[in-house]
């Protein structure tokens, strides 16, 4: 049966505890018993000087008086912890034993009396009378210095070990109620990790942090992880990319964001703690890219953020590609609605032969066509501003809104100040808004006005319309996502897009009624160098505000 990582880790501790407790135990019980034998000698020794330096029993010895040795012994081995106390003469024979009073006259045991007889007093463990004791013995000198008699006082080894065996059963009795407790510690120790990692086992967590790395580093976009200190946590290799950086995952782990990305608007703290955006644009690193940011929270704290961002440009090769497909329908459509009108207007007049009429019907159509695409193709240099600006004029016609085009429109150069697709992005955008706002006004339909002109400092578009206006309510907001003056439809992104790419750019925007009725956009963007020339970009002009 396999077992759980919680069961594997409570295993693990719980033996780990007990063989360190074994361990502790075997050490402290030889430590505790080298302690005991060391303190017992210096007891014994103390013992045996002490005694050997009473007068009354060096004058007993002296005498060999039994009795009164017998007497006073008795009573000092009372008063001692020592499991025994002997006394013999000068030729090693008993003259007193607190234990066996039948030694007297025998001779002392266990070898180590010649040395005490020289005037030294030792300690040994020898076997004795009694078994096998730590004993200490001490000479007796009369008044002469010459030694008299031998002073024995002894520890049975069965007594020292029965202290220290009662001083291990204590520790024993602690430890095991420690060792209880680290169990009882463990087990809910290991419920605590188990819950943290939400009850996964470590084959899983190895399992999914491969399959988190593998779902990086397949992703197209740019992904960053940072911490609540905008630490780097993770990066993938697609963000690596888009910023330029050459180092490995592991050397920009744990980097302030500050360093791999200069400081913007985007990653202010107090921005980033108010709330989430998504689909943001920004520029990373002189790249411009869309981007997106999510708070991590866990149990109601702020861990981070993740931050996932794409090349705008990429993006708008696609939304190009899209945007010129739906311009090609659009047209077609418009042209086709426009030529069953014209065909059913030259059929009704053929058919009641009014032939003057219909000839005259047609070169007027024809003179008004050919006017305005010779107006935009001699006024501006670019074919996808003049592609763009000839289906807005078809679409608004379809719509029952003509464009009127000031005199003044002139840009006969390339600009840079935008990239293309921005610029008719732009232009797009303000366009159909003016359409859609004159569509909604009551009476009559009167012209959007258009301004486009580049001069040597900046470029000024401008667009008037005779709309419905806007809301004075939202007047402040316009161009913040999402906010909108339409009631259907996907809106709220053309205002902010404009808004978007004038500020990249350095320019502004004026927004004023128009009297009396409907609304005046006045755009300025600054002119830059160009810095090498560039190749046509593909028409880029989607969404409404």
């Amino acid at each position: 049966m396999k077992l759980s990582f919680q069961v594997k880790l409570f295993v693990s501790l719980a033996v780990f505890f007990m063989g360190l407790f074994v361990l502790l135990g075997v050490y402290y019980y030889v430590d505790m018993s080298r302690q005991l034998y060391q303190e017992m000698s210096v007891r014994a020794r103390i013992q045996a000087q002490e005694i050997a330096l009473i007068p009354s029993l060096k004058t007993a010895v002296a005498h060999h008086d039994i009795t009164q040795i017998n007497q006073f012994m008795t009573q000092v081995a009372k008063r001692s912890d020592a499991s025994f106390i002997v006394i013999g003469d000068e030729h090693a024979l008993h003259l007193f034993h607190s234990v066996f009073n039948d030694r007297v006259g025998k001779k002392l045991v266990g070898g180590d009396n010649q040395s005490v007889l020289k005037g030294k007093t030792i300690t040994t463990i020898r076997k004795g009378g009694l078994g096998i004791s730590l004993r200490s013995k001490s000479p007796i000198f009369d008044n002469q210095g010459k030694v008299i008699g031998i002073v024995s006082v002894g520890y049975l080894k069965s007594y020292l070990d029965n202290i220290t065996s009662r001083k291990v059963v204590n520790i024993t009795l602690s430890a095991a109620f420690i060792l209880m407790s680290l169990f009882v510690f463990s087990w809910f120790f290991t419920r605590s990790i188990k819950k943290q990692i939400f009850s996964l086992e470590p084959r899983e967590i190895g399992l999914l942090v491969r399959q988190q790395k593998a779902l990086m580093e397949s992703i197209y976009e740019g992904v960053i992880a940072i911490d609540a200190q905008s630490r780097v946590a993770v990066i993938n290799q697609a963000a690596k990319h888009l910023l330029g950086l050459n180092q490995s995952s592991r050397e920009v782990r744990g980097k302030p964001l500050s360093e791999l990305i200069e400081p913007v608007h985007f990653f202010r703290p107090d921005i980033m703690l108010q709330q989430d955006t998504h689909d943001e644009i920004c520029c990373f690193n002189h790249l411009t890219v869309i981007a997106s940011r999510v708070r991590i929270m866990l149990e109601g704290k702020l861990q981070g953020w993740v931050i996932t961002f794409r090349d705008r440009n990429d993006i708008d090769a696609m939304a190009a590609q899209l945007s010129q497909v739906k311009r090609y329908l659009d047209n077609l459509r418009i042209m086709r609605h426009e030529q069953l009108n014209h065909m059913a207007t030259l059929a009704g007049l053929l058919h009641m032969g009014r032939y003057q009429e219909a000839t005259a019907y047609i070169q007027s159509q024809s003179e008004h066509d050919q006017e305005c695409l010779d107006f935009i193709s001699d006024r501006f240099q670019s074919p996808t501003l003049c592609g763009l600006l000839l289906g807005k004029t078809a679409r608004a016609r379809e719509k029952g809104v003509s464009l009127r085009f000031d005199p003044a429109c002139e840009m006969r150069e390339p600009f840079h100040g935008l990239t293309e697709s921005g610029l008719l992005s732009v232009i797009g955008n303000l366009l159909d808004n003016a359409i859609e706002a004159t569509q909604r006004a009551s009476g009559a339909h009167l012209p959007v006005e258009v301004l486009i002109r580049l001069s040597s400092r900046e470029l000024i578009i401008e667009v008037a319309d005779h709309g419905v206006g806007l809301d004075p309510a939202i007047r402040e907001h316009i161009f913040e996502r999402g906010v909108t003056t339409k009631q259907h439809g996907d809106h709220g992104l053309g205002l902010y897009l404009i808004a978007s790419y004038i500020t990249q750019a350095g320019g502004s925007i004026e927004v004023a009624d128009n009297i009396p009725s409907g609304t005046v956009f006045s755009l300025f963007i600054p002119c830059v160098p160009a810095l090498a020339p560039t190749e046509e970009e593909t028409v880029y002009a989607t969404g409404t505000h």
